[in-house]
């Protein structure tokens, strides 16, 4: 899609003043009472004020996460004995200890085994400041649920050793492309302002494969603007469209038409809601090839020729681009990788 004339940005005043607040609120934090283990940061959890009086810590970890009682797992009893799980200055809290509301309890996740897909990580930047990877398909974002060693971030700082590196924004696990990191903790927060104010241009392609009744624009180079409002509930694994005021707004336009029906389109999302560009297709009639989320359940499975075994969902975060907030310099990152070429996993529309 066309680059927008001027990259959005202000002055070097102030994103300086911005930095400068928030490295001070940084050094007045604590530093995590235990250190990294294998690229993870232990677990935090604060006792909330529905906590009822009188709990134990293992009861209270046990009732909030329940996996940690797992058989499988090692016994909760030996890791207070062994004084793993302790307060927010390291002290070792004895499972017979009471909690009360605010309290906190750190401790290390246990990491089950995992198969982590032999796929490089590919850096398109590295500076002082930023490191930007282009993300393949199927690659968490961060550590989550049967994603943890093998997502980015715990790859990222076990390969080049930042323990500091924490993504600036999120990109969908079955999404691939452009990914940026933040290095220094004392600027993060002026990149991720970025992010919040929508001063971050951000360009997307897919591969869609309309059907009868799609509500896209016809032709090639044709273009339009989808707005919806686009909720997820937690919970939820899917967001859906409602009939509601917009709170969700994605430029797109006609790139090619391929065979069998296919487009590729180009999106440059305004708004950043989960999944947004994936239910805005798939409510036009126009889901992502590859799409294990959105594909209408009344629609048949597409040809082979058009959704070969091992395709992964076709798309692709092309573009990021805007100002820095620390140089004032433009930063312009794009992804080199390519729509249509098969992944390492398979995705098809059979449970």
């Amino acid at each position: 899609m066309s680059p927008r004339p001027e990259l959005p940005g202000s002055n070097e005043g102030e994103p300086t003043r911005a930095v400068g607040r928030a490295a001070r609120r940084r050094a007045r934090r604590r530093p995590p009472p235990l250190p990294q283990r294998d690229g993870l940061d232990a677990a935090r959890w604060q006792v909330p004020p529905s906590t009822p009086r009188g709990v134990t810590a293992l009861a209270a970890l046990v009732e909030r996460f329940p996996a940690l009682a797992d058989p499988a797992a090692a016994p909760l009893q030996k890791r207070f004995a062994g004084g793993e799980i302790v307060d927010a200055r390291g002290r070792a809290w004895e499972a017979d200890d009471i909690v009360r509301t605010g309290d906190e309890l750190w401790f290390h996740r246990e990491v089950r085994e995992e198969h982590v897909p032999e796929i490089a990580l590919r850096i398109l930047h590295r500076d002082e400041h930023l490191l930007v990877l282009d993300k393949p398909h199927d690659i968490a974002t961060i550590p989550r649920g049967e994603h943890v060693l093998g997502s980015a971030l715990v790859r990222l700082r076990r390969e080049t050793g930042i323990e500091t590196l924490v993504p600036l924004h999120r990109l969908d696990r079955r999404t691939a492309g452009v990914l940026a990191f933040g290095i220094r903790p004392e600027e993060r927060s002026a990149y991720q302002q970025l992010f919040a104010r929508a001063e971050v241009h951000k360009e997307y392609e897919a591969r869609v494969l309309p059907g009868a009744s799609a509500s896209l624009p016809s032709g090639l180079g044709r273009s339009s603007v989808m707005r919806d409002h686009v909720v997820k509930h937690h919970g939820q694994l899917r967001a859906q469209v409602l009939e509601e005021e917009p709170n969700a707004e994605s430029a797109l336009e006609i790139l090619e038409i391929e065979d069998d029906g296919v487009l590729r389109v180009g999106l440059c999302p305004r708004t950043g809601r989960t999944h947004q560009l994936r239910v805005q297709l798939a409510s036009r009639g126009a889901p992502i090839l590859g799409e294990d989320l959105f594909w209408p359940v009344e629609r048949a499975a597409p040809p082979v020729r058009v959704w070969p075994e091992g395709l992964p969902l076709q798309l692709l975060a092309r573009r990021l681009a805007f100002r820095d907030p620390l140089t004032g310099a433009r930063r312009d990152f794009r992804s080199a990788q390519t729509l249509g070429e098969l992944g390492s996993a398979s995705r098809t529309l059979s449970p």
